[in-house]
């Protein structure tokens, strides 16, 4: 029983505990609960901050120990009550101003401790963690401060009223109200005392008497005296701070006051305000007015030269009435040269000159320079003197003798080479001697020491009178020739030693002395001589560098070194041969090429080794002879040439010109030349067969001499218009060179070719009905011109056959058209004369007849065709133009209209005046048709074997309609048409071709010379009577030579008319 209520108890505990948990959980806030407290810094421990389990809301299960709070962060400033939950401040103190997360955070909300803390079941079955914030509130904990006890601050005697000064700012580490408020300025001392006290270094210190100022913020005065020299101001500037400003606002001098001491206090806003102060000394400074004064403008002084490092010179004073560092002056360097400046040292305080290094009056021997006196003021006034040094001169230099050559007398390592042979008192030498000291430590004496053929005699006895003394020229040095006093003999004494002694006249005197040795040389007089002056040799192009060209040698009659020679070549030579300075062999450096050169002229020179050196020249001619290293050359590896058509056979049409860099029998060309082929202007019949190869290789011939190329043939561009040919060049030497060019060969076109009309046919003729309107198109003139460009280019001209002026033909497309309306007496057959012209120069024409008859219909054809026939057969100034007997019509109606104005009412009068009109008109009418006097055997109008009866058709016809062709059953309606409106240009136009050829046409006469110069007017060219002859061509098969059969009593010139119509 026991053991079963024990188990009863267990799970009665189990279950509470199970109830209590979950009462727990529904008590736990959420996830994002936060707990927030406030607690003021430097507080003391177990200050209570407030209650966690309160704050999250947990009343289940705490104060018994089931749920229990631990610290898990933040447990260095805080601890907790484990069943309570109570949060309260730890053993440390917190202090604001230290935590390092507060160090730069100007808002005391914004400081704050964070921690966590964690809430744990019964038995730790489960466990929540909470985070938690402490923010750390200011108190007024600490005072604020300057950052010295003791202020500076500098001011300027004379500063204007209203300057400002900016002073230290002081540090509070509070924040806010607890913060800096206020700057207050106030007198050190009692009221009204004044004190005057001076410091270590003899400068007074004055004390502000008086009331001394403190000003803060507006009305804040701090209960103290005020200054009547200082005004305190205080800024805010942007960063929340303030800014204290001292202001002078009386006048400040330092002659009677040098400095004022006052307090400047500093309070905080808290709640007690803290304060502190801080003295402020405030300094009067001097203002730089007065500048130093040099005693002298100028020093001067001597000094002695070689003098030692540190010896004093000379001292420049200047004084300075400003006090302080305005009164302190320095000398420095002014204008000085660099040398004065390594020679000299300027003390800067006491102005002493002294020596930096040994001076040498040689090199200099005068000092000039500024010293310039500078206070130590801002800015720094300054004062000038000039300072001249001489240096004193010491006899501290030894004379030097110095021996060169003279003349043509060498003297090389102190040795002078003369030759035996040199006169009496011959100057051998030039003796120099110098001091450079002045006066009479300057002064040499010169003198040549032992028994020697030689002697000194000042140099320039003879010439002009030395220059004036100068800066530039110096008095102690001097020049003598030593000459010979003797003669020399080689054989007797090849050498002298010669000693020269310079003695100057300071006092001790100091001396030096050179010697020379003076040889004695045997004399070269003889010079090398070649065997011949010229030399020539021939020598082959393309040698191998360095082989022998030839071999030149000299002689010398003298001996020894004099005889000994060496070979050179005069530089001239450019470098392409060399020779051997010791057997005289010359050879070529490189390859040589006759064609870049093909002569050298040497100069070989032969020097002796005596001395002086003589030599000897001769001069060699190198031939260079050819070798047949170059091929022929053409300038231009194609030549073009345009050529006229027509050209005479065997005429030059060009010349090639080549070359060959060789010469002799390597350069003899001979040229060839060798066809490539033609090309074509137009399709033409290809040339078979050898034969006709053989004549197209055969056109072409060249001159070997002169390069020109002839034709064989003339050209014709209608046939060919170009040729393309090699031409080969082959020089005579071995083995032969070749080379070829191309020519290329255009024919440009002559104005040879006629235009030859291919229609209409000169027989043919167009059906024209009468009620045709003007711009009616009646026919098209066409030609062709074989010719090119503007020898090819056509122009109509109607010059002929139109006494109406009913036809017009367009200059550039041959079409007839009509002009004017058409009227009865127009009607027939009209003949127009067409002259078609090239553009060429001269410019050639052709001549065609065009037939227009005009009728309603196409009643008789034979009529029409003999009318034709015989307009052929006509003289081309005759015009054919329309019916004859419509003159007469027309002179009844004029007539009748005429009479019926005068009498309108003699009407039977008027019909017997019209008849009688009507007949003179007929005795007295003209033929249309005849342009001179008419023939009177023959009848235009009517067909051979037929004139009897023309006249008796005309009559008994006039006035009917045409009848109808019984042969082709046809009437006028076939050629005359509907006539309708919309009608083409072209309706109603007939043209008719073929008349038939007569058996006679072959057998007609020659043209007569009348009949020729009537035809030429129709083929000159703008009235040209000179325009050529038209020569005759191929004929159309049904058109006849007008040039035979026309006549005519013009006298201009005859001309041949060009056929019309080209062969079918």
């Amino acid at each position: 029983m026991q053991r079963l209520g024990a188990v009863h108890s267990s799970a009665a505990q189990a279950l509470s505990l199970v109830v209590l948990v979950l009462q727990l959980l529904n008590q736990l806030p959420g996830g994002d609960s936060a707990l927030r407290y406030r607690v003021a810094e430097e507080g003391p421990s177990d200050v209570k901050i407030g209650n966690v389990a309160a704050d999250l809301g947990l009343t289940a299960g705490t104060g018994s120990g089931d749920v229990t709070f631990a610290l898990e962060s933040g447990s260095e400033f805080f601890r907790i009550d484990n069943v309570t939950g109570e949060l309260t401040t730890g053993q440390k103190r917190i202090d604001r101003e230290k935590l390092p997360q507060c160090q730069m955070i100007f808002d005391e909300n914004e400081c704050f401790l964070d921690f966590e803390v964690s809430v744990i079941g019964p038995l730790q079955s489960w466990v929540d963690l909470f985070e938690g914030r402490v923010v750390i509130t200011d108190i007024n904990d600490n005072t604020p401060s300057f950052p010295s006890p003791v202020l500076q601050l500098s001011v300027e005697e004379n500063r204007p009223i209203g300057t400002l000064y900016l002073l230290p700012t002081a540090t509070d580490r509070d924040f806010g109200r607890n913060g800096i408020d206020r700057y207050e300025l106030i007198q050190d001392g009692a009221a009204g005392s004044s004190s005057t006290r001076r410091t270590a270094g003899g400068n007074p210190i004055a004390r502000v008497d008086g009331g001394g100022d403190r000003r803060g913020r507006s009305g804040d005065n701090g209960g103290g005296p005020r200054s009547t020299v200082f005004e305190l101001q205080v800024a805010d500037i942007p960063d929340g701070e303030k800014q204290p400003q001292l202001i002078v606002k009386g006048t400040l001098d330092r002659e009677q006051k040098d400095s004022y001491e006052l307090i400047l206090r500093v309070r905080d806003g808290g709640n007690p305000p803290r304060s502190s102060q801080a003295l402020l000394r405030v300094s009067i400074s001097d203002v730089n007015d007065n500048s130093p004064q040099f005693e002298r403008s100028t020093y001067e002084a001597e000094m002695a030269e070689n003098a030692p490092p540190g010896t004093p010179v000379l001292q420049v004073r200047a004084s300075d009435r400003d006090i302080g560092v305005n009164g302190q002056v320095e000398y420095v360097f002014g204008a000085a040269t660099e040398s004065v400046r390594r020679l000299l040292r300027l003390d800067e305080a006491t102005g002493w000159l002294s020596v930096l290094h040994r001076i040498d009056r040689e090199d200099v021997s005068q000092l000039r320079f500024t010293v310039t006196a500078r206070d130590r003021g801002q800015p720094p006034r300054t004062d000038r003197t000039t300072v001249i040094l001489a240096v004193r001169d010491e006899n501290d230099n030894v004379p030097v003798v110095e021996i060169r050559k003279i003349g043509r007398i060498p003297v090389r390592d102190g040795a002078a080479l003369v030759p035996e042979n040199v006169l009496v008192d011959t100057p051998v030498a030039l003796v120099q001697v110098s001091d450079r000291d002045q006066g009479e430590n300057g002064a040499v004496t010169c003198t040549v020491v032992g028994d020697v053929p030689f002697t000194l005699k000042p140099a320039g006895e003879t010439a002009l009178p030395p220059m004036p003394a100068d800066e530039s020229f110096d008095r102690n040095k001097k020049k003598y020739f030593l000459h010979t006093s003797a003669l020399l003999d080689y054989e007797a004494t090849k050498e002298y030693s010669v000693t020269i002694v310079a003695v100057d006249s300071g006092s001790p005197s100091l001396s030096s002395n050179s010697s020379l040795m003076v040889r004695v040389v045997d004399i070269n007089d003889h010079a090398p001589i070649f065997a011949q002056s010229v030399v020539e040799v021939h020598f082959a192009e393309n040698n191998s560098p360095g082989e022998r060209v030839v071999t030149v040698l000299a002689s010398d009659a003298d001996s020894g070194k004099n005889a000994e020679m060496a070979y050179s070549l005069d530089p001239a030579g450019n470098g392409k041969f060399y020779i051997d300075a010791d057997n005289g062999d010359i050879r070529a450096t490189g390859v040589l090429d006759r064609e870049e050169r093909e002569r050298y002229e040497l100069r070989v020179i032969a020097k002796d080794k005596g001395t002086p050196s003589l030599q000897g020249s001769a001069t060699v001619v190198v031939q260079v002879t050819d070798r047949n290293d170059n091929a022929p050359k053409f300038v231009q590896e194609i030549f073009t040439f345009y050529v006229k058509e027509n050209l005479l056979a065997n005429s030059p049409v060009g010349m090639v010109t080549v070359t060959d860099a060789d010469e002799g029998e390597n350069a003899e060309l001979s040229l060839f030349v060798e066809m490539d082929g033609v090309d074509e202007k137009k399709s033409v019949e290809k040339v078979e067969g050898e034969d006709s190869e053989k004549e197209q290789e055969d056109m072409f011939s060249i001159d070997n001499n002169t390069g020109t190329i002839f034709s064989s043939a003339s050209f014709d561009r209608e046939k060919l218009s170009s040729y393309t040919f090699r031409v080969r060049a082959v020089d005579g030497g071995e083995p032969r060179k070749t080379a070829t060019a191309t020519v290329s060969l255009f024919v440009t076109d002559e104005n040879d070719n006629a235009p030859s009309i291919t229609s209409p046919s000169n027989e043919s003729y167009t059906l024209l009905p009468p009620a045709s309107s003007a711009r009616t198109i009646v026919r098209t003139v066409t030609a062709i011109d074989s010719d090119t460009g503007p020898n090819a280019d056509l122009h109509y001209d109607l010059v002929g056959g139109n006494p109406f002026r009913l036809f017009e033909i367009g200059h550039t497309n041959g079409v007839i058209t009509l002009a004017e309306p058409l009227e009865r007496r127009h009607r027939g057959l009209h003949r127009l004369v067409i002259r078609v012209n090239d553009s060429g120069a001269p410019s050639l024409c052709a001549t065609a007849l065009v037939h227009v008859f005009i009728n309603e219909s196409l009643a008789n054809a034979t009529l029409v065709d003999a009318q034709v026939a015989r307009s052929l057969m006509a003289p081309l100034s005759l015009d054919i133009a329309g019916d004859p007997d419509s003159d007469r019509a027309l002179g009844k109606q004029r007539l009748s209209v005429a009479i019926g104005v005068l009498a309108g009412a003699a009407a039977v009068i008027l019909v017997i005046l019209l008849v009688v009109t009507a007949r003179q008109c007929g005795a007295q009418g003209k033929n249309g048709y005849e342009a001179g006097k008419k023939e009177p055997e023959e009848d235009f109008f009517s067909p051979p074997g037929a004139q009897p009866q023309a006249g008796h058709i005309r009559g008994s016809d006039r006035g009917r309609k045409p009848r109808r062709d019984k042969r082709n059953g046809s009437g006028t309606n076939v050629a005359v048409g509907g006539g309708k409106a919309d009608r083409s240009l072209y309706s109603g136009i007939v043209t008719v071709n073929g008349l038939r050829r007569h058996a006679n046409d072959d057998d007609e006469e020659d043209l007569s010379s009348a009949s020729e110069r009537l035809a030429a007017r129709y083929c000159a060219m703008d009235g040209d009577p000179g325009s050529p002859r038209m020569s005759g061509g191929m004929r159309h098969q049904s058109s006849p030579d007008l040039a035979r059969h026309y006549k005519s009593s013009s006298p201009l010139p005859a001309v041949n008319l060009q056929p019309h119509s080209p062969p079918s």
